[in-house]
Order: C-alpha cells, then sequence, then structure tokens
C-alpha cells in the first residue's frame, strides 16, 4: 500500500522575482488564497537585495499588471503569507541562512522556477543544509534535452531527493480542457466505443501558433518545435486520448494507465517525420546564424494497444501558422454498403469527432445528413457542445499545480518512467542534420508534411 504523501506546512519559491513567478506562480498562490486553499507561508527565494515588504509590494503590482480582480482582504491575507529570503545559489552559506529562516516550519515544497541548469545544484545546496530530509523537490520542464541527459539529471537530483519526493511539472497537464479528454472519453459510454480500431480511420493532432517566437529567440534556437511542446504537451496528451480506463481514480492508477500508453506509442523514424522552417526565422535577434533550428515539426506514428492496433497517429505544431489552435481530429470510417451507399455519400468527409482544445474548448460531431429534397445527396452538419466552464489558461492550471505541490497528489505531474518514454519516442529525429523545409508566414507549414497524413492531407481545422 502506497503511503499518502504528507501535506506542506510551507512553500519554498525559487525565483520568485523571475518571469514565471511573474506571469503565472504569484497569479495562481492569490487565487489559491481567495479559494481558501492557501494557507502556509509562502518563502519567496531570489538574488535580489528584498525584504518582506518589497515582495509584498512586488506582488500587488503583478496582479495589478495581469488586470486581476483585487479583493483588498483577500490580498491582506495573501500578503501576510509571503516573506523573502535572499539566496545566492553558488554560495552554501546563504543556504545556511535560509535553514534557519524554513526548517522551523516543518514539511516543504521546494519549487523551483529557473532553468534547469540551476536544479542540481539547488538540490546539492538544499541537501548540504538539511533542508531535503524533510522536503520535496519540484522542478519545471523541460527534464533534460534528450534521453541520456534526463537519466543523468535524474541521477544527479535523487542523489538527495529520492523519486517519491520528486515532482517534474508540465503546465500543460494541469488544464482543466486537457484533463477533461479522460472525463469526457470514459463517462460517455457513446464516445468510448467509437473510438475504437473498428470504427476510426485516422487520428491528427495538432497545436498551431499564429505568433513568431517574438523575442525568444535565444531561447528558442536552442530548444525548437519538437522539444518545446510535441516531446512534452502533445505526446502526453495523446497518453490521455489512448489511454484506458484506470481501474480507480486513484493517482497511482492514473499513473500507471498514462504509463502504459506512452510504451504503447512507437518510436518514430526518421522518414515518418519532418521539420520546418517559417521564413524570416533566420532574421529574429538571438537566432544563430544559418540555424537549422525548426519552428515546425510533423511525425506520424502507431499506438500498441488493441484499442488503436493499426491506426496511424500524425501530430504537427508549429509557429507563424495560419491560426492559432489545439485540436484532436478523430476520422471514421466511410459509410459500409447498403443503404445511402451513393456517390455523394461517398464523396462527402467522412464522419469526424473533434476534440477541441482550445481557442474555444468542446466538442463537434461532423456527420453527414440528407441533402433538401435529394435521397442520394448528403450535406456534412456539424453537431457542436462547447464546454464554456472549462479553461486552458495557464495560470488557472498552476493554481492545480501548485495545490498539487504542496499537498503532495502526483497525478499531474510527470514521472520519471514517463519522461524517459517520450524521449524515447522522438529520439531518433532529435537533432536531424541538415536544413528543415522552409515555409510561409501564415500557411500550414511545409507541404512534405502533407505525405505523413491520411490521404496526403490534413483535415482542416474547426477553429481555423
Amino acid at each position: 500500500m502506497t503511503t499518502p504523501a504528507p501535506r506542506a506546512d510551507a512553500l519554498v519559491l525559487f525565483g520568485i522575482t523571475g518571469d514565471l513567478a511573474k506571469k503565472m506562480l504569484l497569479p495562481a498562490l492569490y487565487d489559491l488564497t481567495r479559494q481558501g486553499f492557501l494557507d502556509v507561508p509562502v518563502i519567496g527565494v531570489g538574488r535580489s537585495d528584498w525584504d518582506d515588504e518589497r515582495l509584498r509590494r512586488h506582488a500587488r503590482d503583478v496582479l495589478r499588471a495581469a488586470e486581476v480582480s483585487l479583493d483588498e482582504g483577500v490580498f491582506d491575507r495573501f500578503a501576510a503569507l509571503l516573506c523573502y529570503a535572499r539566496v545566492d545559489y553558488d554560495d552554501p552559506a546563504s543556504f545556511t541562512d535560509l535553514a534557519d529562516q524554513v526548517r522551523p516550519h516543518g514539511f516543504l515544497t521546494h519549487c523551483v522556477a529557473l532553468p534547469p541548469s540551476t536544479y542540481p545544484v539547488i538540490a546539492q545546496r538544499l541537501a548540504e543544509a538539511g533542508l531535503a530530509d524533510n522536503a520535496r523537490l519540484v522542478v519545471e520542464k523541460p527534464f533534460g534535452h534528450d534521453l541520456h541527459s534526463a537519466r543523468a539529471l535524474q541521477s544527479e537530483l535523487t542523489r538527495y531527493f529520492p523519486e517519491e519526493r520528486l515532482r517534474r511539472v508540465d503546465h500543460f497537464l494541469a488544464k482543466d480542457v486537457i484533463e477533461d479528454l479522460l472525463t469526457f472519453r470514459f463517462a460517455n459510454t457513446s464516445v468510448n466505443a467509437v473510438l475504437d480500431r473498428r470504427f476510426v480511420r485516422s487520428v491528427q493532432i495538432t497545436m498551431a501558433e499564429d505568433f513568431d517566437v517574438a523575442d525568444r529567440g535565444g531561447f528558442y534556437d536552442v530548444t525548437g518545435c519538437l522539444r518545446d511542446v510535441v516531446q512534452n504537451h502533445l505526446l502526453q496528451m495523446l497518453a490521455y486520448f489512448v489511454m484506458e480506463a484506470p481501474r480507480t481514480g486513484s493517482a497511482v492508477d492514473v499513473l500507471d494507465e498514462r504509463i502504459r500508453a506512452l510504451r504503447a506509442v512507437r518510436t518514430v523514424r526518421s522518414e515518418d517525420f519532418v521539420r520546418g522552417q517559417y521564413d524570416g526565422y533566420l532574421d529574429v535577434q538571438g537566432v544563430k546564424a544559418g540555424s537549422t533550428t525548426e519552428t515546425y515539426c510533423a511525425l506520424r506514428t502507431w499506438v500498441n494497444l488493441d484499442r488503436w492496433a493499426g491506426i496511424p497517429f500524425t501530430i504537427r505544431a508549429g509557429k507563424a501558422m495560419a491560426a492559432t489552435a489545439i485540436e484532436i481530429v478523430v476520422e471514421l470510417n466511410r459509410p459500409v454498403e447498403g443503404f445511402h451507399h451513393t456517390a455523394s455519400a461517398q464523396q462527402a468527409p467522412a464522419n469526424g469527432l473533434r476534440f477541441r482544445i482550445s481557442p474555444r474548448a468542446g466538442v463537434t460531431f461532423d456527420l453527414l445528413a440528407q441533402h433538401e429534397g435529394e435521397t442520394g445527396e448528403v450535406d456534412q452538419v456539424a453537431a457542436t457542445v462547447d464546454f464554456a466552464h472549462l479553461t486552458g489558461n495557464d495560470s488557472v492550471a498552476y493554481t492545480h499545480v501548485l495545490a498539487d505541490a504542496i499537498t503532495g497528489d502526483p497525478r499531474r505531474f510527470t514521472t520519471m518512467d514517463m519522461v524517459e518514454e517520450l524521449w524515447r519516442i522522438v529520439g531518433p529525429v532529435l537533432d536531424l542534420p541538415g536544413a528543415p523545409h522552409r515555409y510561409d508566414v501564415g500557411g500550414w507549414g511545409p507541404a512534405d508534411a502533407d505525405r505523413l497524413a491520411t490521404d496526403d492531407r490534413w483535415l482542416p481545422l474547426e477553429q481555423a
């Protein structure tokens, strides 16, 4: 029987003055205070020469800039929980001072909102200061840049924090609309029944963004599209989509099914992968001259589970495309012989099921109906359900992440088994030689990617 993770008595947040804290973490913590959930001290750690009052003023400024509707009573409770610790990450003595400040609180959750290069040294310094044994460590993505580096990082961190007290964030998985994939499938037997190789012809997953890399050239050029969103976000979403129902709703059972699903995803071959780069990318500040970093990629794979055997899954993602949208499009088989087996029905688009993740969450059933007055003619019609109560908001996702970081619930985090499978799936197509295909800004990526899709065509997005 698994021992429940302890609830934290304090949250130690490294990088409290940084960009992630400004955009996501501080608004999320304020919202947890508003909900009545956050009732433990939040010790913000940074290099800046701040004090408690400076951090509290910063928090107010951040919330105002984010246009959060401030309730002064809620903010007063939030501010009372905030305190600041100045730490030099390279200086063991400053961690000793941090220990004096935080150790009396009891069990700690250390959240590191800093670049991955800092994770090992912070873990080591925490252990040296006696702050690792009664604590867990929460780190952001990416976890490594390939399978070898991920294993090396795991080895370094688990010297001080064993796997059961290590949490890896992928906030994309904490979005309400992503979690609803499980609810919509397993709570609706008709939907779950049709998602089967007997009825499905192909599945396409798209994450399109109509904006370019903007001022993130330096970061993006050493990361690329495959590592930025496909290896983590989209493959994890694929796992949610193809996994079988857990035995129970426990975190252990949910995680086991996610791991089983990822293990069933076939390793991508180089011939099933296409890289692209939008025109003008090389002119972006921070991008190396002659860079071959991809801003678009597409891949084809299969899922070796009985339900999905033989069905091709194609995934594409890219910057500077024609629209911003995330969708999973399920193409169903065409009509069988018999009634309405007409030329019109055969030429019409196949039935489809669309899971719309963003910008408008919901589900659309693409169906065929008889054309007015013509028995042998059909029209395509759409039956659409919007999930207006669900959100893909990043800040809301971080309320879930931080709440689970405090309680210790692991279900929204990524285990090391998952990390290894994610890097295994894309391993052969990481850092391929040669220049990526060029594509126009405002298009749908390089034409060569069409060959990966069934019938050499990507199904149009409803939200495009």
